[in-house]
């Protein structure tokens, strides 16, 4: 029988409908001793030896019987899934409806916009699949490893191939893989980003550990209980899942919110218009409805939404092949947006890898005695972080050496990691933290030492009872151990580029903040003698008024990193974060950005946005160039297609008041479309763009818009008057306005274009002799009437007339921008965010 209470815990786990109580739940679970032994006792599955672990045979028929650790909760879409979300949207299912109804009136001519809109839906399926090889493949290259005991032998596998009753083997860095009870050792765990609590728990042998959770100290040996979407992360998840929203960046929520608001009013606003058209002014039902599927075609941007996917799964695609992955799609918008970037000193602007560079020995006498203690005691701790690695290699352990199981892990927060014999406990810790009192005492020879950068590790020994908390009473120091990380080979040009593009870098590390100040100033961080310890900051208003003042921060436990995070984001900073270690898990996770090195923590890296694979960190400059070319040719393009907008809402009111026509033919919007806005869109959002984001995306894509949009529709209504004035038929109407819209549309593009280059000059070139040549080539497909000289000559005073009220339109709309950034606060923020 199964202890009661286990399974009682046990299924309310399971049960995670009411997320209030996940938390406590899960802590209940994680602290639980003692009767997992029995439930794994119990079960047939769980009884793998600690030493062997399964065999391959029993692993194949695990797989065969569905107990393998895949999840069911796909990454990212199967090519079918893909080809419905292109070809089944909302507003081609608009489009074959208008394609159908000019079908039903014999208006053939008109379906001119129906290859664009399969040419679009082509191109998304393509690009989508492109990017999903591509990002697939680096998946499975970079996805997550576990370390197992398989035939007796500990190797390393892909985390989805393991199976229930596997003995896994997971150390400092490893995120859990999956739901496991630990045989033997001990670990420190830190389950945050399951129950919410930052604190550490201690885990040792009969202890359950939970998926999701993350070791940060110590190394032990589990088996696995509960696997794929059995296991608790999986299941929280998919409780989440029913219940989130998906996260939006500014970019991506504008052209929804956009999008969703034509998609409602285009139908209600068709029926009026055919209906006034038929039923009121007259007119047959072929010419109700080329005229009311002409009005609505121009109010759809049926480019606008297919162009920002590709140009973000085109830039995935482009930074995938410089070693860097990303998670989420939109996190390249948000990078883009950064203007403070924090950093941890270890991994980021140094090199990991540690060496002890010089070993001062407080007592000359003892020095051979307080070696043999050192290797005593870094011999009894596993080599789970750089710092100790480092140890070991300089203090070979002899033979003769006294070694003890008994030990206590580093902790992030505590700051010290101890081997515990029979009468005392060696320490290895950081100075303010196991001096405590005493610290004072050593002050002045711990700044001398550390004047230059170095990092000052305290070797003591105490009798006080250790448990991995906070040390009460000093340590006896017998040795001070200095080690030094060299800076990354490009730190400094990384760090000087982000500093010509406006972004503030705020370092924040475990080390002394001395030390810190001067690895910052070595890699060229502006201010970097603004540097504070945080242990001295005992407030959140305190930490608030600190991040406002200073650069630098040593010191730092994980909760604090968080915090810091948050005071700046609460400042109104768009705030990116990276780290490689556990204890950037928290504040990886509270960033807008989060970017991890691929030779960091296993859970550093799960828990980041955006992955450096070669962990090379001076990519960051192309990763922000990337997203600041996606924003800024996104941002120009979606003003060329909200041109068409503005001036196809307008014209469609004026429609409605006036007693005619829709002025325009769908086929002629489609040869606008195609030359001012769609084929140029494309090539446009290809180009550099390493531009600083100001304001709202939304807002600076009417901005740039209004002038022109307002432009078409006053040249289409003169043109429309003058028709009405002279007696011009529809046809002539319609194909000076076009015409005229026609200069208008490649003055918006050379405008949006600007500064103009080779490239961008040759297309607006190339987009006017497109238009002439279609014009010549293909008039009566576009509705393009014969007109004689004389209505030439007026139809080019509308067009320069068109061009000559576009100029003014910019102009005026400059002067207004420039008055309310100089009178008005509140359209300052807005304007330039």
């Amino acid at each position: 029988m199964r202890n009661k209470k286990y399974i009682t815990v046990r299924k309310a786990v399971d049960n995670v409908a009411d997320s209030k109580v996940v938390g406590k739940i899960a802590n209940r679970v994680a602290n639980f001793r003692g009767s997992t032994e029995e439930y794994i006792n119990n079960d047939a599955l769980l009884q793998t030896d600690i030493d062997s672990g399964l065999s391959k045979v029993e692993v194949r028929k695990r797989n065969l019987e569905g107990l393998s650790n895949i999840s069911t909760n796909k990454p990212s879409k199967t090519i079918k899934q893909i080809i419905f979300s292109n070809i089944f949207t909302y507003f081609n299912l608009i489009f074959i409806t208008f394609a159908v109804l000019l079908c039903l009136v014999k208006s053939y001519t008109d379906i001119t916009f129906m290859p664009i809109i399969i040419w679009n839906t082509i191109i998304g399926i393509v690009q989508e699949i492109r990017a999903k090889k591509v990002l697939d493949k680096i998946n499975v290259v970079n996805a997550p490893k576990t370390r197992v005991i398989r035939d007796g032998r500990e190797t390393v596998v892909d985390s989805w191939t393991l199976v229930r009753g596997d003995m896994c083997v997971f150390s400092a860095g490893n995120q859990v893989c999956a739901d496991s009870v630990i045989r033997s050792g001990t670990v420190r765990v830190n389950e945050s980003l399951l129950t919410g609590e930052s604190d550490d728990v201690i885990k040792e042998a009969g202890d359950l550990l939970l998926s999701g959770s993350f070791i940060v100290s110590g190394q032990c040996r589990a088996v696995l209980t509960a696997v794929g979407d059995e296991a608790y992360a999986a299941k929280l998840n998919a409780e989440a899942k029913a219940t989130r929203k998906k996260t939006k960046t500014n970019m991506i929520d504008s052209l929804n919110r956009m999008v969703t608001l034509i998609g409602v009013i285009i139908v209600p606003l068709g029926l009026i218009m055919y209906i006034r058209a038929v039923y009121f002014l007259g007119y047959s039902i072929k010419e109700g409805v080329v005229s009311t599927v002409a009005s609505l075609v121009g109010m759809i941007p049926e480019g606008l939404y297919l162009l920002a996917s590709i140009t973000l799964v085109v830039s995935i695609m482009r930074l995938a092949k410089q070693q860097v992955l990303i998670h989420e799609m939109n996190c390249v918008e948000t990078l883009a947006r950064v203007n403070v970037l924090c950093v941890d000193k270890t991994g980021t602007i140094t090199n990991p890898e540690m060496s002890v560079s010089k070993v001062i020995y407080l007592d000359e006498d003892l020095n051979e005695n307080v070696s043999r203690e050192i290797r005593m005691a870094s011999a009894s701790m596993a080599a789970d972080n750089e710092t100790m690695k480092a140890i070991q290699q300089e203090f070979l352990p002899a033979d003769n050496d006294e070694k003890t199981d008994i030990v206590c892990p580093f902790s992030s927060a505590s700051k010290y990691s101890a081997a515990i014999f029979k009468d005392r406990s060696l320490v290895f810790g950081a100075a303010e933290y196991v001096l405590t009192s005493d610290f004072s005492k050593y002050e002045e020879q711990i700044k001398a030492l550390t004047s230059e950068g170095a990092r000052l590790l305290v070797f003591g020994e105490t009798s006080e009872i250790l448990e991995g908390k906070a040390l009460t009473k000093p340590i006896t120091p017998k040795a001070f151990i200095i080690l030094e990380n060299e800076i990354r080979e490009n730190a400094t040009e990384t760090f000087k580029y982000f500093a010509e593009q406006g972004v503030d870098i705020k370092v924040i590390s475990g080390d002394n903040s001395i030390t810190a100040s001067k690895i910052a100033a070595k890699a060229g961080i502006q201010n970097a003698d603004k540097y504070i310890d945080a242990t001295s900051l005992t407030s959140y208003r305190e930490l608030k008024k600190a991040v406002a003042k200073y650069t630098v921060f040593g010191r730092v436990i994980p909760e604090q990193k968080k915090m810091i995070i948050k005071a700046l984001k609460e400042a109104g900073k768009t705030v990116a974060m990276t780290g490689d270690g556990v204890n950037d898990v928290l504040a990886l996770k509270e960033a807008d950005c989060s970017i991890a090195v691929a030779t960091g923590s296993e859970a550093a890296a799960n828990a980041a946005q955006i992955v450096l694979l070669d962990s090379d960190f001076s990519r960051m400059p192309s990763v922000v160039a990337e997203g600041r070319r996606v924003v800024n040719n996104i941002q120009r393009s979606a003003s060329l297609f909200l041109v068409k907008n503005i001036f196809s809402i307008l014209l469609t009111i004026f429609t409605l008041i006036a007693a005619n026509l829709y002025p325009l033919y769908p086929t002629q919007l489609s040869l606008l479309g195609a030359f001012t806005i769609g084929i140029p869109s494309f090539f446009l959002a290809l180009q550099p763009n390493k531009s600083l984001i100001r304001g709202h995306f939304l807002v600076n894509v009417i901005v740039n818009a209004l002038p022109s949009g307002l432009a078409d529709f006053i040249i289409v209504v003169l043109v429309v008057i003058y028709g009405n004035l002279t007696g011009l038929s529809h046809e002539l109407v319609s194909t000076m306005a076009i015409l005229s819209m026609l200069a208008v549309g490649i003055g918006t593009l050379i405008r949006v274009s600007y500064p103009l280059n080779k490239l961008r000059l040759a297309l607006c070139i190339a987009m006017v002799v497109g238009i002439v040549l279609t014009i010549i080539v293909a008039p009566n497909l576009f509705k393009i009437a014969i007109l004689d000289f004389f209505q030439w000559q007026i139809t080019v005073v509308f067009m320069a007339l068109g061009l000559g009220i576009l100029l003014v339109l910019v102009r005026l709309s400059n002067k207004i921008i420039g008055y309310l950034l100089t009178h008005s606060r509140r359209a300052r923020k807005i304007l330039q965010g």
